[in-house]
């Protein structure tokens, strides 16, 4: 992603304490003074985006925003987001999104991308092709 932005590139390594638990514990990188943008597949407990976004904020990020592809929030998630030093979520509607009072969430519809990605698949074509920056950044679409 960071290549795609046009972005520096800052690691949060974590600890798995569980199946569905995990805990951040230092940054490779420099965040100082730069607005992050946290990337994860799926989030339930929001464990590991908040404890990464403490860690970033400790080390002096301004700004720190959460992309995941899947929000799919349980009970705990939803005090551990409003109490976080993360200044927005945004996620897809792949799966229902919760409304979490007092937390700025955004939800992409991806609706016509899977749309396409099934028509693709269906009809034998390219679906990595949906996925390439460069032909966005062109104009082009294949």
């Amino acid at each position: 992603y960071a290549e795609a932005l046009g972005a520096n590139l800052a690691i949060v390594a974590k600890e798995r304490k569980s199946a569905t638990e995990t805990e951040a514990l230092y940054l490779i990188g420099k965040v100082e003074d730069r607005n992050v943008l946290l990337v994860d597949d799926l989030t339930e407990t929001a464990g590991t985006l908040t404890s990464a976004a403490s860690i970033l904020k400790k080390h002096g990020a301004r700004d720190v925003y959460a992309g995941v592809a899947h929000a799919v929030l349980v009970d705990v998630a939803i005090p551990r987001l409003q109490k976080s030093e993360i200044t927005e979520l945004v996620t897809t509607n792949s799966t229902p999104v919760r409304t979490v009072e007092g937390f700025k969430t955004t939800v992409l519809c991806v609706s016509e991308l899977l749309g396409e990605g099934i028509k693709r698949i269906h009809n034998d074509e390219s679906v990595s092709s949906l996925f390439n920056i460069e032909n966005e950044k062109d104009g082009k679409t294949s």
